[in-house]
């Protein structure tokens, strides 16, 4: 199984602030869409709880230390460990966040679709900094701002060493 991890992030690895996004990039929210659409996602609850609803066309696993939440149309695990043996038999599964998520999945991490936004933001929740020693970009495709996408920003794929 390939465990990757989809993530936008600023210049300075700011992810959101107050449970939310920092930016508004519908180029970003539609290759999210292209990228695990029929896999699982897995996040942490606060995540969850930012999008509001299991995300369609995905298996949705939401990972949380409040033992017995139920939340209709999503299994819910208590740590990573779980999550990922619910996926054993997947060729892919997908970690959509938040910072705690990422920081305690990076180490198994094989892949990461990353979109770089090319500003700076306030922000209370950071993705873990990427040692570039132990990664290969495989796919560079950059972006200038648009109508519908303010900031310029950059897709990449990053394949573990």
């Amino acid at each position: 199984m390939i465990v990757s991890a989809v993530v936008a992030i600023a210049e300075n690895n700011a992810i959101g602030k107050d449970n939310q996004l920092l930016w508004h990039l519908p180029a970003d929210l539609k290759h999210f869409k292209q990228i695990t659409s029929g896999h699982t996602i897995i996040m942490g609850r606060k995540t969850y709880d930012s999008i509001g609803k299991p995300l369609p066309n995905r298996r949705n696993i939401v990972i949380t230390r409040t033992a017995g939440l139920l939340i209709p149309g999503v299994e819910v695990t208590g740590n990573i460990e779980d999550a990922l043996a619910l996926c054993a038999n997947e060729d892919e599964v997908f970690i959509i966040g938040g910072a705690e998520i990422y920081k305690t999945t990076l180490a198994v991490t094989d892949r990461i679709y990353l979109t770089r936004v090319h500003e700076n933001y306030e922000a209370d929740a950071f993705f873990p900094e990427i040692d570039f020693n132990e990664w290969e970009e495989t796919s560079v495709e950059k972006h200038l701002p648009d109508e519908k996408n303010r900031v310029a920003y950059t897709f990449s794929t990053l394949l573990r060493k």
